[in-house]
């Protein structure tokens, strides 16, 4: 029986291979995960949230370049090395773009940068507050290669980090989901009768509600925030999990395999965990990575409602939310590239769905 299990996965597993559009989309998943995991070490802006504001630079086209002025923190930080590369610098230089500057015996005389062929505001600052002898380390030239937001931000840096949720929330949401709904319809299906009915008119109560409203809802409830709207978002999605499993178990506890167990002496709870659930696992997999893709969309949703992920935290629908009015101004691409962020990630998912669909299925 092992040796015929370990078959099967090994023909499915090629069956995979084989399809282009199915391993492609895998790498993809594997590449946005990676940046998700290492956003602050990636992206130019490593402050928290990449939310280093440069109000004379706001919504700057691709590729400008402005020479900045680092002035080094004056707080002392007391983050592990480790806490920067996850959760970005606390306690970051402040950056001011310029536009000309001159180095005196004790001062730095600078011009701040003004858009629009304006003059800006020139202003001296003393030489001691750079490390002795090191001034000229702290006047860079730096190119946004994506531009600048409507507050001056990198662009490149905020849809970086705002990977991290959109990613992440597809775990949290299927993984929540599919706790709650392996539960429920393995309870339904295996026992049937009035526990059956009970658990269905459940399902069918929370399946007529609209999802949207219903996550909005939970999300009021529990409040604004990170790890308030992952929690709405799994809360939600469990019912079509629990409907396929209990479909799923309904046809498997009438075959010979399960007759047998019942016959050696095993409960309930080890035919349902070890020999019922193993063989129909199929179906669910393929309907999780469903799931992924319509929880990036639920969140990014959210988000533009102002309901997700809040500022300054970065979330690709925020930033749409932030910048879809710029489409008419000729400035497009502040909406265009976190949608297209948003598109390719859950394109991605529902191929690698069906990939899976293709490769575990028996019959072919």
């Amino acid at each position: 029986m092992s040796s015929e299990s370990n078959s099967l996965k090994q023909v499915a597993l090629q069956k995979f291979k084989k399809n282009f559009w199915g391993v492609f989309s895998c790498c993809i998943i594997v590449f946005v995960g990676i940046i998700s995991v290492f956003a602050y070490v990636l992206a130019p802006d490593n402050s928290q949230y990449a939310n280093q504001m440069h109000l004379p630079i706001h919504s700057k086209k691709p590729g400008f370049s402005v020479t900045m002025l680092t002035i080094p923190s004056q707080m002392e930080s007391h983050q592990s090395r480790f806490n920067k590369i996850f959760f970005g610098n606390k306690n970051s230089a402040t950056e001011i773009p310029i536009s000309s500057y001159s180095i005196s015996s004790h001062t730095l005389t600078y011009k701040e940068y003004a858009s629009d062929g304006l003059d800006g505001v020139e202003k001296t600052l003393s030489l001691s507050v750079f490390p002795s002898g090191t001034v000229e380390n702290y006047l860079n030239k730096k190119t946004f290669l994506f531009g600048t937001d409507k507050y001056g931000r990198d662009l490149l840096s905020r849809v970086l980090v705002g990977a991290r949720i959109s990613f992440f929330i597809g775990f949290v949401a299927v993984f929540i989901s599919l706790i709650i709904g392996i539960f429920m319809g393995s309870a339904a299906g295996y026992f049937g009768d009035k526990i059956d009915a009970f658990i269905m008119w459940i399902i069918n109560v929370t399946w007529s509600i609209p999802t949207l409203l219903l996550v909005i809802a939970i999300t009021l409830a529990l409040g604004k925030g990170f790890w308030q709207v992952f929690i709405a978002v799994g809360l939600t999605m469990w019912v079509e999990v629990a409907r396929v499993v209990r479909g799923q178990i309904i046809s498997a506890k009438e075959m010979q395999y399960v007759t047998a167990a019942r016959a050696l002496g095993f409960n309930d709870f080890r035919i349902i965990t070890k020999h019922i659930l193993p063989n129909i696992m199929a179906p669910v997999i393929v309907i999780s990575a469903a799931n992924f893709a319509s929880a990036i969309l639920i969140e990014s949703g959210l988000s533009f409602l102002g309901i997700g992920a809040q500022p300054p935290m970065a979330s690709w629908g925020a930033m749409i939310k932030d910048h879809y009015n710029y489409i008419i101004l000729g400035k497009a691409y502040l909406a265009i590239i976190p949608g297209l962020c948003i598109m390719g990630l859950v394109m991605a998912f529902m191929l690698v769905g069906n990939a899976l669909r293709d490769a575990l299925d028996v019959k072919g």
